[in-house]
């Protein structure tokens, strides 16, 4: 009688592992989706800013001083105290996903458009992803994920393309900063992966550190122009900077990645030129041309590809 009691138990634990599993796998769906919907408006948020009385030094101010203020809790906390070694882990996150990151970006956006700035960065990502997974880790990935990369820098291409025969092809530069905006992306990624910190505790540790790295120089330079800038503008920006980017899209990332894993939530990030000219369509008016449209369905199949969440390990 014991056999078939100890098979039935086995059974209910996969059951549970399974459903537990199926669980997981919804929420970092959920959270990758909350994460794509605010970085899909942040290029061209913050494209909207420059061009006006704020500079990119007050936008970064904005993202990582007011992310430090609201995350410091986190940090500071009698239950959330946290070793050096995660201080040191934290600093390095700054420096991949923080200041740094924002300004390869900011002199991207400033030397191509905002569209082709939330196309190359968000889709190069996962293919970065990938690679240094494959080089660095070990990771080979199977016949399905190369193909998906393929087809993300087939519809990445497009799109360039298309920019380039109405406007011109962007800039070297600007391209080059994106495309290294990307691998450092795409390198947090993978790192936060294998990283002990919680996702909140990571993005507390990235605005802390830009904000101890950047707001000295911010201040102490004089570089400030909050004050030219309308109050509807100013409290717009803070509020997406300060409050969606820093605290709100950085956790979901962050969990989303903890979820699905590194290169499947890298992988939905591609979406990113989709979702926001989806976006453009009701609010601005703007509808693709039959090659972006194109170009962007190349990209959604090369994400449904190269997106597929990694296998759960089997309980010992």
């Amino acid at each position: 009688m014991t056999v078939p009691a100890a098979s039935a138990v086995s059974v209910m634990s996969r059951a549970r592992a399974a459903g537990s599993s199926q669980r997981t796998l919804l929420s970092g769906f959920v959270w990758a989706g909350l994460s794509l919907a605010i970085f899909s408006g942040w290029f061209v948020v913050t494209r909207f800013g420059m061009l006006r009385e704020l500079r990119i030094w007050d936008v970064m101010a904005l993202r990582f001083g007011i992310g430090a203020i609201l995350l410091l809790p986190v940090l500071l906390g009698s239950t959330g105290r946290l070793p050096p070694r995660a201080w040191l882990e934290g600093l390095l996150f700054a420096l991949l996903w923080g200041a740094p990151f924002v300004l390869f970006v900011a002199l991207g956006l400033r030397l191509t458009t905002a569209a082709e700035a939330s196309a190359i960065t968000p889709a190069l990502m996962p293919v970065f992803a990938g690679l240094i997974g494959w080089l660095a880790l070990g990771e080979r990935p199977g016949p399905a994920r190369l193909l998906g990369y393929l087809a993300i820098l087939l519809g990445l291409t497009g799109l360039v393309a298309r920019g380039a025969s109405s406007s011109g092809w962007p800039s070297l530069d600007g391209l080059a900063s994106l495309t290294v905006a990307a691998a450092m992306w795409a390198t947090y990624t993978l790192r936060f992966r294998r990283s002990l910190l919680t996702p909140i505790q990571s993005a507390a540790l990235i605005c802390f550190w830009s904000a101890i790295l950047f707001l000295p120089f911010y201040l102490g330079l004089g570089l400030s122009r909050l004050g030219n800038a309308a109050p509807g503008e100013l409290l717009f920006q803070a509020i997406y900077q300060g409050v969606l980017m820093s605290v709100v899209a950085l956790v979901a990332y962050n969990r989303a990645v903890a979820a699905l894993g590194a290169r499947a939530a890298a992988a939905i990030i591609a979406l990113l030129p989709a979702v926001a000219s989806a976006v453009a369509v009701p609010i601005l008016g703007e509808i693709p041309s039959p090659i972006g449209a194109a170009a962007l369905a190349v990209i959604a199949v090369g994400v449904l590809l190269a997106g597929r969440p990694a296998p759960f390990p089997k309980p010992t």
